[in-house]
């Protein structure tokens, strides 16, 4: 219904830590988190018992801790799930930001719940947490076209067309963060999957 909204407590980027890592593909979740981070004027600390950076932010007048797992990708739910039990935040109050193989580089998608369609930061939060009633941002990076080299291509450098496409999207997705995070979901969800990127764009 038009006028929904959804406020979350947590908003998790995934990614894995490293600066040999911070602009490989794997890290779309984390480049979220810091065009969050800045549009909010919040700043990451290290939080030894999160296993993360965190940042406290205000949204539409209320506190969200925002979060970069610090431990791979494949253990990002030893994160989140302590975040989640100190303070007592419910899974339907978590929004995941992640990359997504299955969507072209440009295009950005929000979900609620779901399975975790072979991602291994979602598959260990959903273990940890014991739920997938949670939201999910999903960022598309595009495919490599066949699941064997899926490894070597997500932690890999997008290329410059790929990149420019997936920062346009990043761009339009934090300028509705107010709409999506406790605004109006639906307003904000029209205009994040109604960018359409080029159909061609080189992997």
């Amino acid at each position: 219904m038009p006028g929904d909204s959804v406020e979350f407590d947590l908003i998790v980027g995934l990614g894995n830590p490293g600066s040999q890592y911070e602009d490989t593909r794997h890290n779309a979740g984390f480049w979220l988190l810091d065009a969050i981070a800045d549009r909010c004027g919040a700043s990451f600390k290290t939080e030894a018992k999160f296993f993360s950076e965190v940042a406290k932010a205000s949204i539409n007048h209320r506190p969200v801790y925002l979060s970069k797992p610090g431990k791979f990708m494949n253990e990002s739910g030893q994160c989140v799930a302590p975040i989640a039990r100190f303070y007592k935040i419910d899974p339907s109050r978590i929004l995941v930001v992640h990359d997504e193989l299955d969507l072209p580089p440009g295009q950005v998608r929000i979900k609620k719940g779901g399975g975790h369609g072979g991602h291994n930061g979602l598959r260990d939060i959903v273990a940890r947490i014991g739920s997938k009633d949670f939201w999910r941002i999903r960022v598309g990076i595009g495919h490599p076209g066949h699941k064997n080299a899926v490894s070597g291509y997500v932690l890999k450098r997008a290329t410059a067309s790929d990149q420019a496409l997936i920062d346009e999207a990043l761009d339009i997705t934090v300028g509705q963060l107010e709409q999506f995070a406790g605004g109006d979901l639906n307003a904000a969800t029209k205009v994040i999957h109604t960018h359409k990127p080029p159909v061609e764009s080189g992997n």
